[in-house]
């Protein structure tokens, strides 16, 4: 793969692919065992995504695409969105979401007569690592414990995030996942992005895509394979989210924006970028 690209691989299911990682960055494109990335804009640290989903997903970036399947994902917790605080800076670990996440609804739809969603959580970073040790222990109890993590003080001073896609009475499954230091902003054209599909069983074409933009970004176009294309504006904060439709929106706790793009049925994804 290209230096625009970096692999984050967690064998349990983790530690094979810690094996993986090293030859997974050497290839150009193809099937990456378990979890990769791709960073889109310019030259610098690349903000990793792992993947932890049973589905094949295709992540895509500026730079490109790539295929890969996926962990097994874990159970999660829904818990409800927070209060908006006001305008001070939170100063509580509480406050600051450390020990409980906020929860966004960034997508919804219906699929073969079943509802479909997409959440962001969202965990804010602990200032020191008796906040973390505690957000770890929190982690746990909601099964979002980041692939990367393997003790407490690798949180300090980093939010994180978790998607996850329930699909009817189906429990939320994991899709994406990171932690995000105070270095890793995005800008301009910057781009993180998962193409999946909406069946269950995971045999319909990927028309889904989810993803991240920098807070400057207003529009991102997705091109499908049929040749048609959707644009995707940003709404106002706080806007409703309505079935089937594609958006950037503001997730609480998050220091990006995130979209939700819908292709038409019967088609698949190609690509995707930041046009506005």
């Amino acid at each position: 793969m290209s230096a625009d690209r970096e692999t984050n691989q967690t064998m349990t299911d983790r530690d094979i692919a810690l094996l993986l990682a090293d030859a997974a960055d050497e290839v150009e494109i193809g099937i990456a065992p378990y979890q990769a990335v791709i960073r889109g804009g310019r030259r610098r640290r690349a903000r990793r995504w792992a993947l932890a989903t049973a589905t094949a997903l295709v992540i895509a970036g500026t730079s490109g695409t790539l295929a890969l399947a996926g962990l097994r994902d874990g159970s999660g917790v829904e818990v409800s969105p927070a209060v908006t605080q006001g305008s001070t800076a939170p100063a509580t670990p509480q406050e600051r979401h450390v020990y409980a996440p906020q929860q966004t609804l960034l997508g919804t739809g219906s699929v073969g007569g079943k509802e479909w969603r997409i959440t962001v959580d969202e965990w804010g970073a602990p200032h020191d690592e008796g906040e973390a040790r505690i957000q770890f222990q929190a982690m746990r109890t909601y099964g979002e414990v980041p692939v990367e993590v393997s003790k407490p003080s690798q949180l300090v001073g980093k939010s994180s995030f978790f998607t996850r896609r329930s699909i009817g009475d189906g429990a939320p499954a994991a899709l994406t996942e990171n932690t995000i230091g105070a270095n890793d902003a995005m800008r301009g054209t910057d781009l993180e992005s998962a193409a999946l599909s909406l069946d269950p069983k995971h045999t319909m074409p990927q028309r889904l895509v989810i993803g991240q933009v920098a807070r400057t970004a207003q529009e991102v176009t997705c091109t499908w394979k049929d040749g048609s294309s959707t644009v995707v504006h940003r709404v106002p904060a706080g806007a409703d989210v309505n079935s089937d439709e594609s958006a950037i929106r503001t997730v609480a706790g998050s220091s990006t924006n995130w979209f939700v793009c819908v292709g038409p049925e019967g088609t698949t994804f190609e690509s995707v970028k930041v046009t506005g």
